[in-house]
């Protein structure tokens, strides 16, 4: 037998034995890192020439220009709208392009769209007799794209393929970097009634014969083609809102000539469709800082409204550097309007409603816009356009550069409930505020609904406690996001989806972004951190397309503040907040070690905790602490420590020592999966109160529970935590030590 083999055999009969005592371990498979505080560099896009790291446009960004000459005439009788257009397309892209995408997003009422046909539908068990004609028997309303014709420069025919809400231009040779396109379209279509067929604009009919437009996606737009994805061409379903262009536009429109009309841009011709008094009450109305004047009166309006005058009149409007634009005119309009100081600009803030508006509108919606203005100039930058309008349209929330749609109205005695005057306020700065995001911070709406959804929520939070210190604000303080963080999973989705498969839109796109950016105001990040980022991002994606991962970085970058475990668990998962009080013990400090103590091993590391003479903490966990665990220390009473003091420390620094009494060691756990900071406030037996906050990266190396001690100088009678409800804690009934009984909703 070879030398080798001898000895592994011999080896083996000598540990047989053992082997058979004891079986060996098994090793436990490795693990990815789960820690809630890694890096989100699998979760973000790589940085580049066009997107840098640190989340601001890159050296190589680029985006296209789409600038537009319209022609159209509304056909107020039949209700459809005719129109022409010259679009004028500019490739920035290094790129050449081998086709052109536009949006046409009114075949979404098409009598063909594919929309309804991707909603689960269930049979009523009752209906009305006017919703079953309506629903069963009646012709379905048809308010699609008729595109008469798509040409050239030169008047030529240019091929074009129409997908659903898309349509394709099919160039005959590719666009190159730094060339330009003419295309010119001529379409029309329907106008939809959208107090009966829905729709984000549209017409509402009034009993006195008069309709009230609110008209936008009335035209093909140009889609967005960027460095993110190419062509941004998904179809419109209905929830994804819109992706455009920045561009300029010159938009004639010729309507009856007794109607009012707002729209976005500066009127060109306003003495030609003014009345001379109308042209002094707004040169009026363009000094008067301090209260709206009415520069179209209710008199007026009402004398208009029972005219029905088959003369025209034609409104020409330009706008620069816009990404869209909208359109509101009716016989019925009052118009008010005040000037409002932006930096060093004279901004004039606009509303239009009929007389079914007031008395609530001409009170409150033009020194809503106002505010609003301000409010959010102050968080991002100064307002850059000459205007803002707010549209009364019932039933109505809707954006546009320059202009919305608002719904509220009193009743028809006039009065009005609070609930109906804070709705209306709610709306106007919301759509208002929109201007800001995304019409200037221009983000892709299609994909992302909460980076202008949940940002202006936000914002709209900010502006409606500043309107009103009491205003009954329905989103963005943490707690009111609870009740949807603590519903069913299956019902929820990361604020990360895709605007089309969200199941419950307004708390995942709307309310819980907001609540997010308000927990890193007021909670993590600090005032003044979060505003100087949050500023960043504004000014650095102005008339710019931002993407989530550009938000995320800038918030970074500009605060010096590491948020991706924030991110990642608040925008990415559906985690929820759930941290509570475990166990609380009490030490008292002794000369005598407890039973079965065991003095530590020094280390480098605790050396000065361990090495020397002890003194020792001894716990009590009952409910109800022992007597002695309530005697207060008394350094003289404990010999080790008494010598320790006086040999140490002089007298007069021995008066500048802390001198805590009672000592109390608390484990908190979390239940949730959601990292937060650990807010905590100890009542004492006098009912004074401490407050303490322990950053979120306490929970890095556990993410079960923590353990923190408190040195105090009185009894703690209660140990709170989130006791003003900061964090979004879904279950406070695990936050109070000790324990208390939580009332039904009975008693």
């Amino acid at each position: 037998m070879k030398k080798h083999l001898l000895v592994a055999l011999l080896l083996s009969m000598m540990t047989a034995p053992f082997l058979a005592q004891e079986a060996p371990k098994v090793k436990e498979k490795g693990h990815v890192d789960e820690n809630k505080f890694r890096q989100m560099y699998d979760l973000l896009a790589t940085p580049n020439s066009y997107r840098t790291a640190s989340g601001a446009p890159g050296p190589e960004y680029y985006q296209q220009q789409a600038d537009y000459k319209i022609d159209v005439e509304l056909d107020d009788k039949n209700a459809r709208l005719f129109g022409t257009e010259t679009i004028t397309y500019t490739n920035n892209a290094k790129e050449s392009l081998d086709y052109l995408w536009l949006q046409l997003d009114q075949n979404i009422a098409a009598r063909n769209s594919q929309t309804p046909l991707v909603e689960n539908s269930k049979m009523d068990p009752s209906i009305s007799v006017a919703g079953f004609s309506r629903k069963y028997l009646e012709e379905k309303f048809d308010g699609g794209f008729r595109i008469d014709y798509v040409k050239d420069a030169k008047g030529n025919p240019m091929s074009y393929t129409i997908n659903h809400t898309m349509m394709r231009i099919n160039l005959d040779k590719p666009l190159a970097h730094g060339e330009k396109i003419v295309l010119n379209i001529k379409w029309n279509y329907n106008i939809n009634n959208y107090m009966i067929d829905g729709g984000r604009s549209g017409y509402e009919h009034f009993a006195d014969g008069n309709n009230l437009y609110v008209l936008a996606q009335f035209y093909p737009r140009m889609a967005v083609y960027n460095d993110v994805e190419g062509w941004q061409n998904q179809q419109f379903w209905g929830s994804g809102e819109f992706a455009l262009t920045f561009g300029n536009y010159e938009v004639n429109i010729t309507v009856p000539a007794d109607h009012i009309m707002e729209a976005t841009g500066v009127l060109q011709n306003r003495a030609e469709v003014y009345t001379p008094e109308q042209l002094k009450r707004y040169a009026q109305a363009e000094n008067s800082y301090d209260k709206p004047v009415v520069v179209v009166t209710q008199a007026e309006a009402m004398a208009a409204e029972k005219g029905f005058s088959t003369q025209k009149k034609t409104w020409k409007f330009k706008a620069e550097n816009v990404r869209d634009f909208g359109i509101s005119t009716s016989r019925k309009f009052i118009l008010d309007a005040m000037a409002v100081q932006i930096g060093s600009k004279k901004i004039m803030a606009v509303s239009v409603y009929p007389k079914e508006g007031n008395p609530l509108w001409e009170t409150y919606s033009t020194r809503a816009v106002a505010h609003t203005l301000k409010s959010y100039s102050k968080y991002t930058f100064d307002f850059p356009y000459p205007k803002a309008v707010s549209v009364n349209a019932q039933d109505q929330g809707m954006e546009y550069p320059m202009i919305c749609w608002n719904f509220g109205r009193p009743q028809a005695d006039g009065t009005y409930s609070d609930r109906v005057k804070y709705g209306m306020l709610g709306v106007i700065i919301h759509e208002v505020g929109h201007n800001f995001f995304p019409m200037i911070v221009n983000s892709d709406e299609r994909q992302w609904t909460w980076m202008d959804e949940g940002l202006n929520t936000f914002m709209e939070y900010l502006a409606e406690i500043s309107f009103d210190p009491n205003f009954p604000a329905d989103r963005g303080p943490a707690k009111k996001i609870v009740p949807y963080m603590s519903g069913d999973q299956s019902k929820l989705e990361p604020i990360m989806t895709n605007s089309e498969c969200i199941k419950q839109f307004g708390n995942n796109a709307y309310g819980k972004p907001a609540a997010g950016l308000n927990i890193l105001r007021e909670t993590i990040m600090g005032h003044d951190l979060f505003d100087y980022a949050f500023r960043t991002y504004s000014s650095r994606w102005k008339f710019k397309h931002p993407t989530p991962d550009d938000f995320f970085r800038t918030m970074e970058d500009a605060s010096g503040v590491d948020l991706d475990w924030f991110f990642r668990g608040w925008f990415f998962t559906t985690d929820y907040t759930d941290i509570g009080i475990k166990e609380v013990k009490q030490y008292f400090v002794s000369n005598d070690p407890p039973k079965d103590f065991k003095a530590p091993e020094v280390t480098r590391r605790n050396r000065l905790k361990a090495s020397g003479p002890l003194v020792y903490m001894i716990a009590d966990a009952s409910p109800d602490f022992k007597p002695e665990m309530k005697k207060p220390l008394d350094i003289a009473s404990v010999t080790a420590l008494d010598e320790f003091v006086k040999t140490k420390f002089t007298a007069e620094e021995q008066a500048k020592l802390e001198a805590p009494k009672y000592f109390y060691q608390v484990t908190f756990d979390k239940p949730g999966g959601l990292v937060m900071p650990i807010i905590v406030q100890l009542t004492y037996e006098d009912g004074t109160t401490e407050d303490y906050k322990f950053p979120s990266q306490i929970w890095r190396m556990n993410d079960a529970e923590v353990t923190r001690v408190f040195a105090t100088q009185k009894v703690i009678s209660k140990i709170a935590v989130d006791p003003k409800e900061e964090t979004a804690d879904i279950d406070t009934s695990n936050n109070v030590w000790p324990k208390q009984e939580v009332k039904s909703k009975f008693d």
